[in-house]
């Protein structure tokens, strides 16, 4: 099921989510009565994600250097308003926020969309780092709850979660300084030990 409640976080969005340009007009309707409809229609009707990005220039962006070398794809990004306001008596959803709507091809062919509440002046290299960045956020969240305990949290108070989840968060903070460390003066990785066995060391 698509779902338009993408942000800057990288979730990805069905290339069927729609949307409208920024220069959508609303004009009041009627009803057989005469009044004023709850709703007005926009002067034009929504389009999908994917043809929204269709006449977009697309650039080659590289937004990390990884194991095997440069980590690259086709990007575009254009200023969007979702359609996921209330419904009009055609029903029609109306336009929403003004977000950026950003399309990622990549060598196989295949097509990403996501949605951005990042700021309109925002670079499309600095668009791309952003959804990119959901690997990197996905890893530090399984190491804190595997590694270091943020979901072994049984308390029943949202200070103590909060502390419980500060105090897992300093020590990957501390975990991550010293790989980083180990790294710059070139050492090779250790064999593998417990995260509790190396915050104790």
């Amino acid at each position: 099921m698509c779902n338009g409640a993408a942000w800057a976080t990288g979730q990805t969005l069905c290339a069927e989510v729609l949307v409208y340009p920024t220069t959508v007009k609303l004009r009041p309707a009627s009803t057989p009565t005469g009044r004023p409809a709850k709703h007005p229609v926009p002067n034009r009707p929504p389009c999908s994600a994917a043809e929204m990005l269709e006449t977009q220039r697309w650039r080659r962006i590289t937004w990390r250097t990884g194991t095997k070398g440069p980590l690259n794809a086709r990007f575009a990004a254009v200023r969007v308003r979702v359609a996921d306001g209330p419904l009009n008596a055609e029903d029609t959803r109306l336009p929403g926020a003004e977000l950026w709507l950003i399309g990622e091809w990549r060598d196989s062919g295949e097509k990403k969309y996501y949605l951005s509440s990042l700021p309109q002046r925002t670079s499309l290299r600095r668009l791309a780092a952003t959804v990119k960045a959901r690997w990197s956020c996905e890893q530090v969240h399984q190491q804190l709850k595997q590694e270091l305990g943020l979901g072994d949290f049984e308390g029943r108070s949202w200070t103590g979660l909060h502390r419980h989840a500060l105090m897992t968060c300093i020590a990957f903070a501390y975990l991550q300084h010293r790989r980083l460390k180990a790294a710059g003066r070139g050492e090779k990785a250790a064999p593998r030990r417990t995260a509790a066995a190396a915050v104790a060391a």
